[in-house]
């Protein structure tokens, strides 16, 4: 049962409120708690729980309504499946191999007055970065040998003048910044100011009709187009496939995902390469988009508005139609059209500072403070169920509230600004600061890092499946979403089984195929 915690509302509550749900309906949830799960000194084991909670009582709303069942199923939250879930792109093997870590330029690097954090895994952003720094690329080959000439150059630099001179040319790399140094940039602001999921209705078009019975997880029929990329947007993808969407996975030829990415995130989904460049690519988009219900993009704002992939454009040509719109800074503020990633988010908001903090026994400003991180990209898959969440109670608005085309819209910093100040035990919450008496945050943080650090480490194994895919022998983790009594109960589940139409799917339909290797047409 949801409720308040020490008199501030639980993660899922404020979730679910900001999605507009029935705050009834979250009596239905309950928790299988497990020690071991994603220490930090951040409540990040709450974000990724509650998370996990919304999305799966949302779904399972959803599905009672295109039922037109009276009863909701309940929703049981296991943290075993939860964390391995979270940590799904670290878990991911092909033929026994893990996805390659960073790349040698994704890292922090000590500047002259702090620390600067890069994003370097995909070759373009690469080039950008050393182009930045006046450097030849070489290939990722030379990426060893070229760190060594980036540390040197970014050592005699100011963190932030690498911040800008890197963004000007189109690369990616923040300076670390404290809580309190996030709190007064123009960006947090603008943030601090938008809610955690805006779900708002743009027209009155009517809604496009689902073909078929629901199915097990009720969205079978439903036609999901994903033009996002790592890792929050196709994780909510992801579960959208895993209760019965068609999801067909769009990438452009010259700039396919990751093997390993692709792996993690592919699962229960088609992948297609399209090129909306050219008029061929174009008007296969338009017969696409002509009976798609959801489209997902996980880019900046305006960063597809060339290829006609605006919101209000889509919804002009697809009447009627769900656009779920995934970006690292938000869709306002000076940064809002800033490239970013999870690492990034987590040095710029002062995440970074609080875990390095963490073993420092709580002081975040000290400059010899080697920058830390979250257990898990937990900005990243926590923005992703909410993101699919808010996917859902769109579509469940639409059959019972008021017809129209819909947007949903987060960021993975709004999703940082969650964790550092209104999940219970944020430290900058104004319960946090008044029990500190306004001092900087730190201790209580420290305290439960403590807790967590003693407590034995989770083993995934009982959420892990392995199968065979076009990619090799795959092993993975098992969905964290669910709802109904017999997807939910007894513990860790074993994949495969067909569920009841109360229950949502145990495991994904299909496997990951090639990257690209679908035709570009619903099933």
């Amino acid at each position: 049962m949801e409720g308040r915690r020490n008199g501030t509302p639980s993660g899922a509550a404020q979730a679910w409120a900001a999605l507009g749900g029935d705050p009834a309906l979250l009596g239905r949830v309950s928790y299988e708690r497990r020690p071991g799960v994603l220490p930090s000194a951040l409540p990040v084991r709450e974000l990724a729980s509650a998370a996990v909670a919304v999305c799966s009582l949302a779904a399972a709303e959803f599905s009672c309504v295109r039922a037109r069942s009276a009863l909701l199923p309940p929703v049981r939250v296991d943290d075993g499946a939860v964390a391995t879930a979270f940590h799904s792109d670290r878990l991911v093997r092909i033929d026994g191999h893990g996805p390659a870590a960073f790349a040698p330029l994704s890292r922090f690097w000590r500047t002259a007055d702090g620390w600067v954090r890069t994003h370097a895994n995909y070759p373009h952003h690469r080039a950008r970065l050393l182009s930045a720094l006046g450097m030849q690329d070489h290939g990722p080959a030379e990426d060893e040998a070229a760190a060594g000439r980036v540390a040197t150059e970014l050592a005699s630099r100011r963190a932030r003048e690498v911040e800008e001179v890197v963004f000007r040319e189109g690369g990616l790399a923040v300076a670390v910044r404290t809580p309190e140094e996030w709190v007064a940039h123009p960006q947090r602001q603008a943030v601090a100011a938008a809610p955690l999921v805006a779900v708002g209705g743009l027209d009155a078009a009517p809604t496009p009709a689902l073909e078929g019975p629901p199915g097990p997880g009720g969205l079978r029929g439903l036609r999901v187009l994903d033009l996002t990329r790592v890792l929050a947007g196709p994780v909510a993808t992801r579960t959208l496939a895993l209760l019965g969407a068609d999801v067909l996975r769009v990438d452009a030829p010259e700039r396919p995902e990751f093997p390993g990415t692709h792996a993690d995130t592919g699962l229960g989904k088609r992948s297609t390469l399209l090129d909306l460049s050219s008029r061929a690519g174009q008007a296969t988009f338009e017969e696409l988009l002509a009976s798609a219900h959801v489209v997902v993009t996980g880019y900046r704002p305006g960063a597809l508005d060339r290829f006609g992939l605006a919101p209000e454009s889509l919804m002009d040509r697809r009447p009627g139609l769900v656009v779920g719109q995934l970006s690292a800074w938000g869709p306002a503020g000076p940064w809002q059209r800033r490239r970013g990633f999870d690492s990034l988010v987590q040095a710029a908001t002062g995440i970074a500072a609080v875990e390095a903090a963490e073993s420092a026994g709580g002081d975040s400003s000290s400059p010899d403070l080697v920058p830390g991180a979250l257990p898990a990209q937990a900005l990243d898959h926590g923005s992703g169920y909410l993101l699919a969440a808010g996917l859902l109670r769109a579509l469940t608005e639409q059959r019972t509230g008021t017809a129209g085309s819909r947007l949903v819209r987060l960021s993975l910093a709004r999703t940082a600004h969650w964790l550092l100040h209104d999940l219970p035990g944020a430290p900058l919450s104004d319960a946090a600061r008044q029990g500190a008496g306004g001092a900087a945050p730190g201790g209580a943080g420290t305290v439960r890092g403590a807790q967590a650090a003693a407590e034995p480490p989770l083993d995934h194994a009982p959420w892990l499946a392995e199968a065979d895919s076009p990619l090799g022998r795959l092993r993975y983790a098992l969905p964290a979403v669910g709802f109904g009594t017999a997807a939910r109960a007894g513990g860790p589940r074993e994949a495969g089984g067909t569920p009841d139409a109360a229950c949502s799917p145990r495991d994904w339909a299909r496997v990951p195929g090639l990257v690209g290797g679908d035709s570009t047409e619903w099933i």
